[in-house]
């Protein structure tokens, strides 16, 4: 079930990927770029965005890796552009 509101963490892991479309990061990779995010935070964001359908998933040794999905928007529209009225709330400029 998706819940209704939308988080500045949310927004800042999207931040991330979305500047590095062609990257696979992984979590600890995500927590160090993202302004304020913890990584336990960011572990479970990345989960919700995966289950989502906004990022893909690399499950590869020694961590998981992702990276903004191709097809985010055909996924998950409703969602999708939830998150990109959200980044205007909050000032944040994505790059998708």
């Amino acid at each position: 079930m998706e819940r209704s509101e939308i988080s500045r963490h949310e927004i800042e892991v999207l931040k991330v990927l979305s500047g590095n479309q062609t990257s696979w990061l992984s979590n600890a990779e995500i927590a160090a770029r993202a302004q304020g995010v913890a990584p336990r935070t960011v572990r479970a964001t990345t989960l919700k965005l995966v289950k989502a359908g906004v990022l893909d998933q690399a499950e590869v040794f020694p961590g998981h890796r992702f990276r903004l999905a191709d097809r985010a928007a055909q996924r998950n529209r409703g969602y999708f552009d939830r998150l990109h009225r959200a980044a205007e709330v909050f000032g944040v400029e994505l790059t998708v």
